[in-house]
């Protein structure tokens, strides 16, 4: 039960989402952009997250997605049970077609405990939790630090809003002219 480049997607882009201003739309590109996802790749992921019931999804010149009502309380698990499919939790570890108590693979007595303290984890973790634990501003969704994203935000004229809602500032930065871009 290995986490597919689509579900880290899915849930890093989920956690952009959520950490945005309520009921603004945010741009696929943007989020793309802040993540460092493929644009097109990002697009796809969403239009799954949008048929999840997930996201809300806006066309047109004020477009992007939303988080749908209560969307804050959805888990991990229900996100990559959407992404990976129902069957996620009973793969195999070594990737045998047919694994279980009655025909268990030279793994599977020390993989279950491990899978099923990982599947109560994945319950147990909120796209709100995940999504105050960033803006707190201790921990990141991309692997380049706030100081690399802000200057490139900056010189292009909007700057990341999850960053200023990090470093405390809504909006306006004093002495600044950067707006923040949702």
């Amino acid at each position: 039960m290995i986490l597919s480049r689509t579900s880290q997607y899915a849930i890093q882009a989920l956690i952009f989402v959520a950490t945005q201003p309520r009921g603004v739309p945010v741009l696929i590109r943007t989020a793309a952009e802040h993540l460092g996802v493929p644009p097109p790749y990002l697009a796809k992921i969403m239009q799954s997250l949008s048929r999840g019931k997930l996201i809300h999804s806006f066309r047109g010149r004020q477009g992007g997605v939303c988080l749908c009502e209560g969307g804050e309380k959805t888990d991990l698990m229900q996100i990559l049970t959407l992404i990976e499919g129902p069957g996620l939790t009973d793969n195999c570890v070594l990737g045998l077609k047919v694994c279980g108590d009655e025909t268990a693979c030279p793994m599977h007595t020390q993989w279950k405990p491990i899978k099923t303290r990982i599947v109560k984890l994945l319950n147990q973790q909120t796209l709100g939790k995940l999504a105050a634990a960033v803006q707190s501003g201790k921990y990141r969704l991309t692997e380049l630090p706030f100081a690399a994203l802000e200057s490139r935000g900056t010189q292009r004229g909007s700057g990341p809003a999850i960053l200023s809602q990090a470093r405390g500032t809504r909006g306006r930065r004093a002495g600044s002219a950067r707006t923040t871009d949702v």
